[in-house]
């Protein structure tokens, strides 16, 4: 197959459109301008803080890999500085300012991505709060200990309140912003012109085998400003661990050409891992759910049956890490399941050589920036 015969089949994806709601996404659109006019002529103040803060976030709904993305800004900072990541905490059943603590904290106070990184993490200060500055006045507090130095905000381009350092909008390769409509017609929830806020723009969840030629393309219809730093990332997936032991882990290549897999899935599209999953067997078996799903009785008797089908020693559960976060202290989920239930984490991975490039524009601003910094500048 030719690179012009592959690179046609990659032609960017026209998103669905629902041609019926494009009134209520104009009158969408009225609101969301006025509102950013407002920042951006001074009428609503934003709030600058005394540290790096830096905000991981989209122009789009969901699907654009926000959380692997923290997950390697957490990476890149966390031994050298004390970082804490502060999140709404989507579908929380708490109110205000949770901060994750080690024997109390459960899924249902930080929500299920919080969550997947404080345990991914555990020596990162996670915490939760719909209102983020004073999420990071909480995180400021003399009684944080030890004292945070980088704050990540987790999907909070639209909280414009906090003034963040480092603005970084994600942007899916195969849904692209140039191509969407806003919400209730698409699922853009912003203008696509509310990318010129952003310092880094990283075109995510791109095909491996990216080429320049493509990446290019992309680029140009992108259309980036000057003084905007454009990436393009792939996800790459790890060894498969165990749900109810982290140790035990092997290889996608080490499954038997013969197993019967489970996919199981409450994220926004299970697409990519079941291209990866094909590479090593043929017999996948999806149960799918919208995403941030809260598995109910029902649910799990779906999984059972589905499970119970399939040829002893020859079956196996896989899972997300974000879908693991809800299922390994589940009620309902009893011993054979847990048993037979493995993860699949994921990593980002820099395209066209720029992972140094991205990690020195990180690093260099942080180790400027940080109190301590300032502190003998001063």
């Amino acid at each position: 197959m030719t690179n012009n015969t592959r690179t046609t089949s990659r032609d960017f994806h026209q998103p669905k459109i629902n041609f019926f709601l494009l009134p209520l996404s104009w009158l969408y659109g009225w609101g969301v301008r006025f509102r950013n006019w407002l920042f951006d002529c001074g009428f609503l103040k934003t709030k600058e803080f005394g540290l790096p803060v830096i905000c991981v976030g989209n122009i789009s709904v969901g699907g654009t890999g926000k959380t692997p993305h923290t997950e390697y800004l957490i990476e890149l900072l966390k031994d050298t500085y004390q970082v804490a990541v502060l999140s709404r905490g989507y579908k929380r059943k708490s109110k205000g300012f949770v901060r994750a603590e080690k024997d109390k904290t459960t899924i249902a106070d930080i929500g299920d991505e919080p969550y997947q990184m404080w345990k991914k993490y555990p020596k990162v200060t996670v915490a939760v709060d719909n209102d983020r500055c004073e999420g990071i006045e909480q995180l400021l507090q003399k009684e944080v200990k030890p004292p945070v130095e980088v704050v990540v905000l987790d999907d909070a381009f639209q909280h414009r309140y906090v003034k963040p350092d480092i603005n970084i909008v994600l942007i899916n390769y195969y849904r692209p912003i140039f191509s969407d409509k806003l919400l209730p017609a698409g699922r853009l929830r912003e203008p696509i012109k509310g990318q010129r806020r952003a310092d880094i723009l990283i075109v995510s969840k791109c095909p491996a085998d990216l080429t320049l030629e493509e990446s290019r393309q992309f680029e140009n219809k992108l259309s980036p400003l000057p003084s905007q730093s454009l990436f393009f990332t792939s996800l790459e997936y790890n060894d498969l661990y165990a749900l109810s032991n982290r140790k035990e882990r092997f290889a996608l290549k080490m499954l038997p050409k013969d197993i019967e897999i489970i996919l199981l899935t409450g994220i926004a599209s299970p697409v990519s891992i079941i291209e990866e999953l094909s590479k090593y067997t043929e017999r996948i078996h999806p149960i799918t759910f919208d995403d941030h799903h809260d598995f109910t009785d029902a649910d799990f008797k779906l999984i059972h049956k589905e499970y119970d089908i399939l040829p002893e020693g020859q079956r196996l559960i896989v899972t997300t890490e974000k879908d693991a976060a809800r299922l390994i202290d589940h009620p309902l989920m009893d011993e054979e399941l847990r048993h037979h239930c493995f993860v699949l984490p994921i990593k980002v991975k820099f395209l066209n050589n720029d992972e140094e490039k991205f990690n020195n524009k990180i690093l260099d601003y942080v180790r400027k920036n940080t109190r301590n910094s300032l502190l003998s500048k001063g």
